[in-house]
């Protein structure tokens, strides 16, 4: 009789951390060390207050577009907004269809 394994087959649910999901933790995460690195750069360059503003205000404005940009779905989609009419010739519709070429 043969050896029976178990195989693993993943997470089986979404990767979620904190709210973000997938692809956007990552997202999330780019910001949050980028407003790091910049706050600390000014702060450094110029005064700390100045620092501590642009890493606060990095921050929020990262997580707030990341957050934005989950809303719109993993992958971009074109999401068209307004009222859309389709125009149809009842004549052809009344008429039927003819065969051309005589078959």
């Amino acid at each position: 009789m043969a050896k029976q394994f178990n195989i693993y087959r993943g997470l089986q649910k979404p990767l979620i951390y904190k709210g973000f999901q997938g692809k956007f933790i990552g997202w999330g995460l780019a910001s949050l060390v980028i407003s790091l690195v910049l706050g600390g750069l000014i702060g450094s360059l110029t005064s700390m207050a100045l620092g501590g503003f642009v890493c606060v205000g990095g921050l929020i404005g990262g997580l707030y577009f990341t957050a934005q940009q989950q809303k719109k779905g993993l992958h971009f989609k074109t999401r068209h907004t307004g009222v859309f009419q389709f125009g149809s010739d009842f004549k052809k519709l009344r008429n039927g269809t003819k065969k051309k070429n005589g078959v």
